[in-house]
């Protein structure tokens, strides 16, 4: 599971405006990171240009997920990453992101600034922090958790159905032995019978 890119746009009346974006391309050749970060850039605007307002939606391309989500008042975010990653947290950080960016950059700044106008250091921390999802999302963790037990109680069952069918040879010898004890016991009885005192 992988997060590539991380991207704050806003969808103005006349056009996308790319605000603020991380990358995370260290697993790609670095001779291929700039092409690589070119296309990511242009995908994500692309998107939120043909997707509508208070939309939030997921495109895939190939082995690549692009999940978007476009708030009402035209302040957008797109991450992108790998078909395994779950949905689920890629779309909680994206209302996390958009919720921090509202509070921190001014909306006047959304129509005219670029990202290097833009000061919002905790785009690449979020980025950086949401690599693995189980860290990062307190649900996904409890989930991986839950995961872990249900593995765990698999295991113990099948060891408990092993060792039952080793205690059901135990019943039938003890239910044979039962049986032995109680031949000698009425044999035994039969003989001492004529030592008994009166």
């Amino acid at each position: 599971m992988k997060l590539f890119s991380l991207s704050v746009l806003y969808k103005g009346h006349a056009k996308v405006n790319l605000l603020k974006a991380a990358y995370e391309l260290s697993s790609f050749s670095y001779f291929q990171r700039s092409s690589i970060q070119e296309f990511m850039a242009f995908t994500g605007a692309l998107i939120v240009e043909r997707s509508v307002l208070g939309n939030r939606s997921s495109v895939k391309e190939k082995d690549y997920m692009c999940h978007v989500h476009i708030r009402d008042d035209g302040l957008s975010a797109v991450l992108i990453a790998d078909s395994e990653y779950p949905q689920r947290v890629c779309f909680s950080l994206l209302d996390k992101v958009l919720d921090e960016f509202s509070r921190q950059v001014d909306d006047r700044e959304w129509s005219t600034g670029t990202p290097d106008s833009i000061r919002f250091p905790l785009l690449d921390e979020y980025l950086s922090k949401y690599q693995n999802p189980r860290e990062a999302d307190a649900i996904t963790r409890l989930q991986a958790e839950v995961d872990e037990t249900k593995i765990i109680l698999h295991n113990t069952m099948d060891s408990l159905l092993q060792r039952g069918e080793k205690l059901d040879d135990l019943v039938q010898k003890s239910e044979d032995l039962g049986q032995t004890s109680k031949t000698f016991y009425k044999t035994a009885r039969k003989h001492n019978s004529c030592c008994k005192m009166m």
